[in-house]
């Protein structure tokens, strides 16, 4: 055998067994490997009694048939942390007959203080009516936002969180959905694609504008390798995962919780991000 033969079958045999241990990482370990995220959000003017109050942002649940995996390691991770509010952002199930298991995950998601939720492109094409979610998330203690917004007392100075209508199936309506939003009040605009954000018109006084907006839908990509994303859903428009400064509000755009089409996830980990109010910016940063 030659030096040159061994080689290339040394490269061939090294080749194969990265590529199993990816596959064995995105099918097995990647996908309840939940990563919270911590950010410590400064808003200038927050009213001292929201200082340190802590939001935690859950989208992309994908429950069918069941809770899933993914699901119950995203409430062991949200137990232990206890957020004061809790946001699900859209595509929490796949369909219909998944309500029930909707309202059982639901009811172990919530935070201390309020939850809310708002639509998703696949609650929409699961052909679940704004009333049957609301339905749901009711018996599980949460308020489905669709256009609407929940304004949320604490310590005496109101959080205000604005749930629009999904943008890739439903009917979005800004003004609508921070019509309920009073003068004084911290507005945070929650949606499921992010996509929609580029567009977004938002309208003018009296309406206070959001000080942050969350979002979920892309995924991260789900399947990802180093430095490149193949592909992202229909409706995330140029964002992928993170913060994003160039919009109306400062954009978080969280990786999910469960897959679609493939149970997997490859260098692409589930999130659960956590953000912290702060009147002022943290020393340090």
């Amino acid at each position: 055998m030659t030096p040159s033969l061994s080689r290339r079958r040394f490269l061939a045999a090294t080749a194969g067994l990265a590529a199993a241990a990816a596959l064995g990482d995105g099918f097995l370990v990647e996908p309840t490997a939940i990563a919270v995220s911590e950010h410590d959000v400064p808003l200038p003017g927050l009213p001292p009694a929201l200082d340190g109050v802590r939001l935690a942002l859950l989208t992309d649940v994908h429950l069918s048939g069941g809770i899933h995996a993914p699901a119950r390691a995203a409430l062991e991770r949200l137990a232990a942390l206890r957020p004061e509010i809790v946001v699900l952002a859209g595509d929490i199930c796949n369909h219909e007959s998944d309500l029930p298991h909707l309202v059982a995950w639901a009811r172990a998601a919530r935070g201390t203080v309020a939850t809310v939720a708002t639509f998703g492109n696949w609650e929409h094409s699961a052909g679940i009516t704004p009333a049957q979610a609301a339905a749901a998330y009711a018996r599980a203690g949460v308020e489905l936002l669709v256009n609407a917004a929940r304004r949320i007392a604490i310590g005496g100075a109101t959080l205000a969180v604005a749930g629009l209508d999904d943008p890739v199936l439903g009917r979005p309506d800004p003004e609508r959905a921070l019509r309920g939003v009073r003068a004084g009040d911290v507005p945070i605009l929650a949606l499921h694609a992010p996509g929609y954000v580029d567009t977004l018109r938002l309208p003018g006084a009296p309406a206070p504008a959001p000080r942050m907006i969350l979002a979920g839908h892309t995924h991260g990509g789900q399947i990802r390798l180093p430095f490149w994303t193949p592909y992202v859903p229909e409706g995330s428009g140029r964002f992928v995962a993170g913060w994003y400064r160039d919009t109306p509000a400062p954009l978080y755009v969280t990786r999910g919780i469960g897959t679609v089409l493939v149970p997997a996830r490859l260098f692409c980990p589930p999130e659960l991000p956590v953000f912290t109010l702060r009147a002022r910016t943290p020393a340090g940063d």
